[in-house]
């Protein structure tokens, strides 16, 4: 593997959910980050067999308590060096602020030498109108991206954060100026937007980096839409991130970028040329060919009829609720995204995006 294709030595804490089977939360995290070069520590938050997609696992989520203990046995032997802290979904409000505790304390550790230290930040909560945490977990984050540099919720966790209702790009914009103004964060990244004013079978993603006086540069990158739910992209997602952003910053024109707090570009940056737009470019592009790949490979599987439950799957006169079980988990497998198989595309992407400036008429008035 050539080391020109690899991102900047990058040591990560990586704090998200395990999965025994499939590639979700930290083991899909961890991996893409070390495919891009980067040192992973994993510290997972909870440990099940597989993901909840399934609506079937087996396994245990870690305490609060667990999560400190881990971080503090770390810290007694001096292994908390980290350049970039990764943090995912946390199980219990509890374990949301021990979380944050430790991103705090990275931080502290770090305030001596302006930008060392880069908090991502992906506020686990719901999607498509819900929340899948209890009530509390909510106030929980709010109290803690606060802390981060840069959060990466989907279109219903920045309605959540900004207590704003996203029907169109202007309240959109709305939105992603509250967080902004509310939390103080430098970076957001809207991970996934649907819109009735977007163009079809298209998904849009929205990103901003403040100003010095706390507006957005807000750019849009749009990529074609598949036709398929796949489980772990949201992960994938927030470490190719991690890896594209720790590169872009470190290969930008401005040399004192990677020691000015948070990676804030200077204002007369314009909104595509941020690092963060320009990582957000080349991480789409990644993922969208392994994801086509992974398509691909899902459809002749689900073509093939090849049985996926042992005596369940083709059975003769089997009940409705026992095929619709069965083709269901037949379906969540087929889907589970090849990163291993295609992982030479993340260093290599295929396919090309471009970053593009909001229009004054798209912002609010």
């Amino acid at each position: 593997m050539s080391t020109d294709l690899l991102v900047p030595e990058t040591r990560v804490l990586a704090v998200a959910s395990h999965v025994v089977y499939g590639y979700v939360g930290n083991k899909m995290a961890s991996l893409v980050m070390q495919l891009l070069g980067c040192d992973v520590a994993a510290l997972n938050t909870v440990h099940f067999s597989n993901h909840t997609g399934y609506r079937q696992f087996k396994g245990t989520r870690a305490t609060a308590e667990e999560i400190t203990a881990l971080y503090e046995g770390l810290t007694q032997s001096n292994l908390t060096d980290f350049d970039v802290m990764l943090s995912g979904y946390a199980p219990s409000a509890a374990a949301v602020e021990a979380v944050g505790a430790i991103g705090m304390d990275l931080q502290r550790k770090a305030e001596k030498n302006p930008g060392s230290f880069f908090w991502v930040l992906d506020p686990v909560m719901g999607d498509q109108g819900r929340l899948y945490v209890n009530d509390d977990v909510v106030p929980a984050y709010k109290n803690i991206i606060r802390h981060a540099d840069l959060i990466l919720p989907n279109q219903f966790e920045a309605e959540v954060l900004s207590n704003t209702k996203i029907t169109s790009l202007s309240t959109l914009a709305s939105a992603i100026t509250a967080i902004h103004n509310t939390y103080k964060i430098p970076h957001v990244i809207i991970t996934s937007v649907s819109l009735p004013t977007l163009t079809p079978n298209t998904l849009t993603i929205i990103g901003s980096t403040t100003r010095s006086d706390g507006s957005a540069r807000l750019f849009r990158v749009d990529v074609p839409a598949l036709d398929c739910y796949f489980s772990g992209t949201g992960d994938m997602f927030a470490a190719l991130t991690v890896a594209r952003l720790r590169e872009a910053v470190f290969t930008d024109p401005d040399p004192q970028l990677r020691n000015t707090k948070s990676w804030v570009s200077p204002d007369e940056v314009p909104a595509t040329e941020l690092p963060l737009a320009r990582s957000t470019v080349k991480v789409l592009a990644s993922m969208h060919s392994v994801l086509e790949r992974t398509l691909e490979v899902r459809d002749r599987e689900m073509k093939s009829g090849k049985p996926v439950v042992d005596g369940v799957d083709g059975v003769d006169g089997e009940d409705s609720a026992e095929r619709k079980k069965s083709e269901h988990l037949r379906e969540s497998k087929a889907a589970e995204v090849r990163v291993v198989r295609y992982g030479g595309l993340l260093r290599q992407p295929e396919v090309e995006f471009q970053a593009t400036e909001w229009r004054s008429e798209d912002l609010p008035v």
